[in-house]
């Protein structure tokens, strides 16, 4: 199977995205809470999705960049991905799972990295399979 068409190639495209739209959403999602009032509206009895999706990015992330690994050898992308984890589950599961400014900065900067990661994989399985 070609690397231009494999799984890891699709599952890294979807972990950028993710990643990244996580991190859009941790930088605005404060500045939404505060206009809402402005407008006469309010978001309240809303469930919690930061640990839901910091499960599900441990494991994508773990997975594809372990399956790259096995492909381009090379742990850089591990060097993005580790700090990135780090931030976002100290961002949702320490007491910075407050929905301050700070929460919102941890968990849109370890998005960020993941996003970083996930390119990175991507680059260095996609320069593998070149000869």
């Amino acid at each position: 199977m070609s690397a231009s068409h494999s799984p890891l190639r699709h599952a890294d495209r979807f972990g950028f995205a993710a990643s990244l739209l996580c991190a859009v959403h941790c930088a605005l999602f404060p500045v939404l809470l505060a206009l809402l009032p402005a407008f006469g509206l309010s978001l309240g009895g809303w469930i919690d999705v930061d640990q839901a999706f910091v499960v599900f990015a441990t494991l994508l992330g773990a997975t594809t960049l372990t399956l790259g690994y096995r492909r381009h050898r090379a742990f850089r992308a591990w060097a993005l991905l580790l700090p990135g984890l780090a931030l976002v589950w100290a961002g949702a599961f320490t007491p910075l799972h407050d929905h301050s400014i700070t929460h919102a900065a941890v968990m849109t900067l370890g998005g960020l990295l993941l996003a970083g990661a996930h390119l990175w994989n991507l680059r260095l399985t996609h320069a593998s399979a070149t000869p």
